[in-house]
């Protein structure tokens, strides 16, 4: 019966590997940097070593070795299994708890909120520092602290969660959430290799494109809706990232709240509308995502619906 099911259309199996790769994830936390950052990075390192001459040309000719050499293979595996629903369904679920992230932000975000709420600011500034990967200024206060805890999150949500499932849900099978994951670890390690990265960094910012508008309105949708196209339409720019823009304008928005951050254009302006967000502001951020995230949940099913009605 199962197979049956799946058999019938492509988009249960996607809602099903979705459900199934959040729960495994939960319940059997993927050690991301070793068995996701690491081989991608050692790989582009190895080809940067290889190839890098500073030249232009020779970042496009590794960029697309770097993506085409793992997904060639996986689409061949795919198309075979195209018989096998139960093979697919596999396929793609093991895909999604490769390049989800939920626990690669959720175990910080929880760990700095617990501390500020004991008033230990000490500690959450280490924490946010370990998290973001960067050394932070010392005279950072509790508030200052949420803000950016706030604006991590909204980043790893997108860049973790909902663009991979932007790119699962558009492109055959795994393919779509695999190029998303090689495509942003590619532009992080080649983002200093000067021309020879700039291809990547720019396909990166193309296969960012409509998933940071689709996280942006779905942030609208399950929040507050006019603050939240207000804040993108007007804020989006201050950022130093404008794609990422969007996302944290729009997330701020449909929280209700203002973020400023270490990295906006401007140190005198601020992204959202209403009230600075302190540590109250923490625990509303992680409804506003996990909101979302029932949202695509809803919008596959009612896509399998119409299917099966039509």
């Amino acid at each position: 019966m199962l197979s049956a099911l799946l058999a019938s259309s492509i988009l249960p199996m996607t809602l099903f590997s979705l459900i199934l790769a959040l729960l495994l994830e939960q319940r059997f936390p993927l050690n991301y940097a070793r068995w996701v950052v690491r081989p991608v990075s050692g790989w582009a390192g190895w080809l940067e070593r290889h190839f890098n001459a500073g030249s232009y040309r020779q970042g496009v000719a590794a960029t697309l070795l770097a993506a085409l050499l793992p997904l060639a293979p996986l689409l061949i595996v795919y198309i075979l299994s195209l018989g096998q629903p139960i093979l697919i369904f596999a396929l793609n679920t093991l895909a999604l708890y490769l390049t989800l992230g939920f626990r690669q932000f959720s175990h910080f975000y929880t760990e700095i909120q617990m501390a500020l709420r004991l008033d230990d600011v000490e500690r959450a500034r280490a924490l946010l520092s370990e998290w973001r990967d960067e050394d932070l200024p010392a005279d950072l206060g509790a508030g200052e602290i949420a803000q950016l805890a706030i604006e991590t999150a909204l980043t790893a949500s997108h860049r973790h969660v909902f663009a991979v499932l932007f790119w699962f849900a558009l492109l055959p099978g795994p393919l779509g959430a695999i190029l998303y994951r090689i495509s942003h670890l590619l532009a992080e390690a080649w983002r200093e290799c000067g021309d020879f990265g700039l291809f990547a960094a720019r396909a990166f910012r193309c296969l960012e494109w409509l998933p940071a508008r689709a996280t942006a309105a779905a942030f609208a949708i399950v929040g507050n809706f006019e603050d939240a196209v207000f804040c993108w339409r007007n804020h989006a720019s201050r950022w130093y990232d404008y794609e990422l823009g969007i996302v944290i304008a729009s997330g701020a928005g449909a929280l209700g709240i203002k973020l400023n951050s270490l990295k906006q254009v401007s140190s005198q302006s601020e992204l959202g509308a209403g009230e600075t967000a302190d540590v109250d502001s923490m625990q509303s951020a992680v409804g506003l995502v996990w909101r979302t995230v029932l949202l695509w949940c809803l919008l596959l099913l009612l896509l399998w619906l119409a299917k099966l009605a039509g």
